[in-house]
């Protein structure tokens, strides 16, 4: 594995509100690549690279890091998903009706 400060293609956002860190020169954090390989449909990292245009380096770097910070991972999903349920976001019951007629 390798250590925090020496990813290639990964690196940290000083402004993001997220901690765990993102592709290089590209708005996609690592989290993103790695959820492709995985649940009931995973594809491998040479199809999630070559859907993104991404060197398959660069994909099986972001998943070896979201497996070793998985506990950051799901403390920022569940801080996003409290702040979608306290905006009304994550309630189907308060899914705006559709305005077309």
């Amino acid at each position: 594995m390798l250590p925090d400060d020496n990813y290639q293609f990964l690196e940290p956002r000083p402004r993001s509100n997220y901690r765990q860190l993102w592709l290089k020169d590209r708005h996609i954090r690592a989290e993103v690549l790695y959820r492709h390989t995985i649940g009931p449909e995973p594809r491998t990292p040479e199809e999630v690279a070559d859907d993104y245009g991404l060197p398959v380096a660069a994909v099986r770097e972001a998943v070896e890091y979201s497996i070793r910070h998985q506990a950051l991972l799901d403390a920022e999903r569940q801080r996003a998903d409290e702040r979608l349920r306290q905006a009304g976001l994550l309630d189907v019951d308060r899914v705006p009706e559709s305005t077309e007629r």
